[in-house]
């Protein structure tokens, strides 16, 4: 019998918490905790830096987190690394490996996320290979990554018109310039620096799930 597919409890919306580089495993564990306790329930793992032997015991930790606390996590761009932790899915960039093989791999009880930059024929093709959801950015400029291209806010209706997939933002995010995002249709909003370099990580989270609520 097919399991249904996830997250649970509730749909793709609200904040999904990106994972910043953090070379102290301890501190970065201690962060998403805080994620999860201000009511976050969407996690990415995105390392590029760590060895593979400290990638694989800091997903397996957070698996252990996100399931005591009902949350998803998510594997950027390691389709091997999220099935070996039973993560609840796989998030892939644009040159990050064939969307439908993902897909095909993952099984329909899995979840599936795709970069699309600021490109709606990229959307579109990953909403036919089975993507749950695509991420547009960068948004806003980007501390992270200040090379991305950016994505205007006008791609969020035109998907929402064209394909029943959620969409995410990306890029820049904060408090103040996420609410036109959320009016232009946007499901997710994917954060990382305004989030976990917040003095108070679990209350940013919190404030961000709210802006869901309004």
């Amino acid at each position: 019998m097919t399991e249904p597919r996830l997250p649970q409890p509730g749909p793709l919306r609200g904040l999904y918490a990106i994972t910043p580089e953090q070379p102290d495993g301890s501190r970065l564990l201690a962060a998403v905790e805080a994620v999860l306790a201000g009511g976050g329930r969407i996690v990415q793992y995105r390392d590029k830096q760590s060895p593979m032997p400290e990638r694989v015991a800091r997903a397996r930790a957070l698996r252990t987190l996100t399931r005591q606390h009902g949350a998803c996590l998510i594997i950027n761009d390691d389709l091997a690394l999220a099935r070996l932790v039973d993560a609840d899915g796989v998030h892939l960039g644009g040159d990050d490996g064939c969307l439908a093989a993902a897909r095909a791999i993952l099984g329909p009880g899995k979840l599936l996320g795709a970069s699309c930059y600021g490109e709606i024929a990229r959307a579109r093709a990953a909403a036919r290979a089975g993507a749950d959801y695509v991420a547009f950015g960068a948004v806003y400029p980007s501390s992270v990554k200040p090379d991305a291209p950016r994505a205007t806010v006008d791609l969020f209706p035109a998907a929402k018109s064209e394909f029943a997939v959620a969409t995410c933002a990306i890029g820049g995010i904060t408090l103040d310039n996420a609410p036109p995002l959320l009016a232009a249709g946007a499901d997710l909003l994917a954060v990382i620096s305004d989030l976990f370099s917040a003095p108070d990580i679990a209350a940013r989270a919190r404030q961000y799930q709210q802006l869901f609520a309004q």
